[in-house]
């Protein structure tokens, strides 16, 4: 069987691409994402590394498909771990970096960007979903943030969890145009837009473009390098070699 982590539009893609397929299950991390997967074989909710290993061996996994978020770093951790710990064959695809525009503040990571925010002031709009939220707002001061989340219940929660007022919350899904990135950076008066590097299909490039219209600084959150595979074909063509193999496996049976 194989197995494909979910997170990111490429995972949609492809799970609309191998429809005609039967061998591999699909797992997502939250219910957010569940409504624009049209997928009989998907499974919600997070696992870690114990979990995972009871997975693979209960599926009987012999090919690991990594499409999580590129900031999802300990699910791609733990499968990587996994494939090697069980001798399964690990595939992570990779979405390209961006090209960085000159004006843009670059930290290498959440840790980098907490300390540089704690020593400027204005309004900081964040564009980097919910799941920082209580780290960012240990470093606001007497600065405005607002916070730009998915409409999904986790994420609500997590904004009342830390006390943010329903003022500095939008709650809207993307992806965001240029203009549409404009518009609501200019209605907020933003001075700051952090973002991560989720590249070309995150939508960072529309909002760097929409800063840089505006003069409003952007505030990048790198990730490391990651070994892998950029062309979702290439993605698809692996799945297809896997699935082929696993129905000769189950003929000579």
């Amino acid at each position: 069987m194989i197995w494909i982590i979910g997170g990111t539009s490429e995972f949609r893609e492809i799970i609309d691409r191998i429809k005609d397929l039967d061998n591999y299950i699909a797992t997502i991390a939250t219910d957010g994402g569940k409504e624009f997967v049209n997928c009989e074989k998907l499974i919600v909710g997070r696992i870690d590394y114990y979990e995972m290993k009871e997975f693979v061996e209960k599926n009987k996994i012999s090919l690991i498909v990594d499409l999580s978020h590129p900031y999802a770093k300990i699910v791609s951790e733990n499968a990587r771990k996994i494939s090697k710990d069980k001798n399964i064959d690990y595939t992570r695809y990779v979405r390209n970096k961006i090209d960085l525009k000159s004006k843009a503040i670059y930290v290498n990571s959440y840790e980098e960007c907490y300390k540089y925010i704690s020593n400027i002031s204005g309004t900081i709009f964040f564009t980097t979903g919910s799941k920082n939220i209580g780290d960012f707002e240990k470093v606001r001061g007497n600065n405005r943030f607002i916070y730009r989340i998915l409409p999904a219940i986790e994420s609500i929660e997590e904004c009342r969890k830390h006390g943010i007022q329903l003022k500095d919350i939008v709650a809207v899904l993307g992806p965001f145009s240029k203009e549409y990135n404009k518009i609501m950076f200019k209605e907020y008066k933003a001075d700051y837009v952090v973002t991560k590097d989720s590249g070309k299909q995150g939508g960072t490039i529309e909002k760097l473009e929409a800063c840089e219209e505006l003069g409003i600084v952007p505030i990048i959150i790198g990730r490391e390098y990651e070994k892998g595979i950029n062309d979702i074909d290439l993605i698809e063509k692996r799945i297809r070699e896997e699935d082929k193999k696993i129905m000769i496996n189950k003929t000579s049976v």
